[in-house]
């Protein structure tokens, strides 16, 4: 597609700028050659045709523009109103609003209409110039690193990092699940698994979470830990309070101690109660996560006695 637009002044307006670029603007028809042409070749346009009246325009515009900045510099956003602008937007084959252009070397190679969701924004600018935003694995994984020992609160500021550019990022969702039980609020913590869509709930680390949940539900019937390791001191085969001291151990966000009872309990008595020792330690280990590096120590574990 050609585009000859004639030159001239731009009457534009700055609404954002970083690093002494304007990389937010509201253009026009006169300035659209030297916005978006001539700037396009040496970064990413985005031309967002809006129009006043228009609901899912307010909803993309501010998405665009955080996408936009992200990027630092390797991508532009430019606003049209099409109402000021109709013979622009007609030759540019504008059909409805909110619609986004994306030009890059003086032409346009791509397009979109309608208000995307944050991530498929990134996704397209991805496409234009490569990696968009923050590296969510990576923040991720610190931020579990960071709740493994022991600063749930900072960790939990990471984890809504990420859901703030990806609101259904199971890790992530998860991570915060996991940073209210530790500091107490499993109430609140139920209350936003109950709120999840029923796919995203089956997701293997929400129902993770899930587990811990019901772990930290029956803890809170049980003493507290000192009590109950009193009990075991002065009676080491009292299996029923071994059992109960690693629930509270898991409760008090001691998962080693709550595995070493367990074990413990399994290695005196296989049996007791059904087998609950080692059933108990497959719900632990799945509260706890494949990542959490006190679960594949313990499963060596296990699996040593099991077959000792």
């Amino acid at each position: 597609m050609d585009l000859l637009f004639s030159s001239g002044s731009s009457k534009t307006g700055r609404t954002g700028a970083a690093d002494g670029q304007d990389l937010i603007k509201e253009s026009n028809t006169a300035g659209f050659r030297a916005d978006v042409i001539e700037a396009s070749m040496k970064a990413v346009v985005l031309v967002d045709f809006w129009a006043p009246w228009c609901g899912p325009c307010k909803q993309l515009g501010p998405a665009l523009e955080k996408v936009v900045r992200e990027a630092k510099g390797a991508a532009r956003l430019v606003k049209i109103n099409v109402d000021a602008n109709q013979q622009l937007a007609a030759q540019l084959r504008v059909q409805s609003v909110p619609m986004v252009y994306a030009f890059k070397d003086g032409r346009p190679v791509d397009a979109f209409t309608g208000a995307l969701p944050e991530s498929e924004l990134r996704a397209f600018l991805k496409a234009l110039i490569g990696p968009v935003g923050p590296n969510i694995d990576e923040i991720v994984t610190e931020a579990r690193t960071l709740l493994t020992d022991g600063d749930a609160t900072t960790a939990a500021g990471l984890f809504q990092q990420v859901l703030q550019a990806e609101p259904e990022h199971p890790a992530a969702l998860a991570g915060l699940l996991r940073c209210l039980i530790a500091v107490g609020e499993s109430a609140q913590a139920e209350e936003m698994i109950a709120s999840l869509p029923p796919e995203l709930a089956r997701h293997s680390e929400l129902t993770a979470v899930a587990t811990a949940l019901e772990l930290a539900r029956r803890a809170s019937e049980i003493g507290e830990t000192e009590g109950l390791l009193r009990q075991v001191e002065a009676n080491p085969d009292d299996h029923q309070a071994r059992f109960d001291l690693a629930l509270a151990c898991f409760a008090e966000n001691q998962p080693e101690a709550a595995i070493d009872a367990l074990l413990e309990l399994f290695r005196r008595d296989r049996t007791w109660n059904d087998g609950a020792a080692r059933a108990e330690l497959v719900k632990l280990f799945e509260a706890l996560g494949s990542a959490h590096p006190a679960v594949s120590a313990g499963r060596r574990r296990l699996s040593s006695l099991m077959f000792s």
